[in-house]
């Protein structure tokens, strides 16, 4: 029998759509150090009379999310003025906004081969910043998905960055 090996978690890409859904223009989201992804289910009880012993449910809707954390980035080339990470970034502002436009675009895969890949309309649910002086200033937020996700088959192309 083959060996097997563990998945690493740090495998997980996140990257968001600056463009439109018909241009699309992928972006990277980088500085992750934590990836969550989490799907809920309703369940109703669809016991009846065929089976009296035992009892049944029956999944009636799923939500899913990600949730996120790392540390927020900046270009290092511009010592001088604040260029933040475009991804980062984008975030950022579409959890400051409500209702029309605050929805994004988003798509997470694994870069190790695994066919985990997803794509979807998401909210945003910013946290906040901050930290002792001996911290670096972290970000978390929580993309709750708008509707149900698209597997992505084939696998995205990675683009360098």
């Amino acid at each position: 029998m083959a060996e097997t090996r563990s998945l690493l978690a740090s495998a997980w890409r996140l990257d968001v759509n600056t463009g439109t859904t018909a241009s699309p223009n992928w972006v990277q989201v980088k500085g992750m150090s934590s990836f969550k992804e989490t799907i809920d289910s309703t369940v109703e009880d669809d016991s009846d009379f065929d089976d009296p012993e035992w009892g049944s449910d029956e999944v009636t809707q799923r939500k899913w999310k990600l949730e996120t954390e790392g540390k927020r980035k900046r270009d290092a080339d511009s010592p001088d003025a604040f260029i933040p990470d475009p991804g980062q970034e984008f975030i950022r502002r579409a959890g400051n906004r409500v209702g029309v436009g605050s929805g994004i675009q988003i798509r997470y895969y694994r870069r190790d081969g695994s066919p985990d890949a997803w794509q979807g309309n998401v909210n945003v649910q910013p946290g906040g910043g901050g930290g002792s002086t001996t911290q670096l200033e972290p970000f978390n937020f929580t993309l709750g998905g708008r509707g149900s996700r698209t597997e992505l088959t084939p696998y995205p192309t990675l683009t360098p960055v």
